[in-house]
């Protein structure tokens, strides 16, 4: 195969052609496109969708992208929860019952549970 059938099969590959279409186009055969693509599955530029395996073009200049869209993110983020490296865990006292207790986010709780703000707000209330 010629240098130049290489890059028009990833050029056309980019367009989202798939490899019937790249043999009939270039006039090779099928099996030689099948085979390149086998032996070259990641493009220059471009990665796959972690989530559903799409190509995602990288704008240049940028941070590199993982997923294709929203969507797809926000899918392989809720089915991989294990790998979210929280850091804003905030080890907090109850005011109510002085028990040390951890909160996560920046909403800074002032109760360790809700049996506790109860009793508090009672108090407050009489």
């Amino acid at each position: 195969m010629k240098p130049q059938d290489k890059i028009a099969i990833d050029n056309l590959r980019m367009e989202g052609k798939s490899a019937g279409d790249i043999a009939l186009i270039l006039h090779l055969s099928p099996n030689t496109v099948r085979s390149h693509i086998r032996r070259h599955p990641d493009l220059p530029g471009t990665r796959r969708c972690m989530t559903c395996g799409a190509f995602v073009a990288q704008p240049t200049g940028r941070r590199e992208k993982k997923f294709c869209s929203d969507k797809c993110r926000m899918a392989w983020w809720n089915s991989h929860q294990d790998a979210v490296n929280r850091k804003a865990y905030y080890n907090l006292v109850c005011e109510e019952c002085g028990k040390e207790f951890v909160s996560y986010g920046n909403n800074r709780r002032k109760y360790c549970c809700r049996a506790c703000y109860l009793i508090a707000r009672r108090a407050k209330s009489v």
